[in-house]
């Protein structure tokens, strides 16, 4: 396995990460509604009609689909570039970079930038900080989203070690 590879991919995967958040995010902050702490969508629905919020509610569920798969695939695809032979190689590596984008989430961006920048803010709830500093909510999801994660890094072992 190429380690300077695989840290260039790290790099490029935040990068990609960030970007595949953000944009959306500062167009439209409903498009993630389902991410949002519950006080935060309850607040928003009072003046705004009820969409489906919940994080297992079909758009939830079919973003997330679709986004895991696009990990299998791009995380399949790295893990070639960088060399990676046999299972377990595929299967750490790929981990690796999931729990760095994992951790990325939850420290950096929902954190300083969730917490901090007004653009992404439910219209409505604008003045609720102490809502959007919720630390705790997000440190949570981070443990369920590295548990999450073993599924398609598995699936991207698997597949390392079936095609190389």
């Amino acid at each position: 396995m190429n380690w300077t590879v695989y840290c260039i991919e790290a790099v490029g995967i935040i990068a990609v990460f960030t970007a595949a958040i953000m944009i959306p995010l500062c167009k439209n902050p409903i498009w993630w509604i389902h991410d949002y702490p519950k006080n935060i969508q309850e607040k928003y629905f009072e003046t705004h009609e009820r969409i489906p919020a919940e994080p297992l509610s079909t758009p939830a569920l079919i973003k997330k689909s679709f986004a895991i798969l696009i990990c299998i695939a791009l995380f399949s695809w790295l893990m070639i570039i960088a060399g990676a032979k046999g299972f377990f190689t595929a299967f750490s590596a790929s981990y690796g970079l999931w729990l760095l984008v994992d951790w990325y989430d939850c420290f950096f961006l929902d954190w300083v930038l969730f917490a901090n920048v007004k653009r992404i803010r439910l219209p409505g709830t604008e003045h609720m900080d102490s809502a959007y500093h919720q630390k705790k909510y997000h440190f949570v999801h981070s443990l369920i989203g590295m548990a999450l994660g073993l599924i398609p890094c598995l699936i991207c072992g698997l597949i390392i070690m079936l095609f190389t």
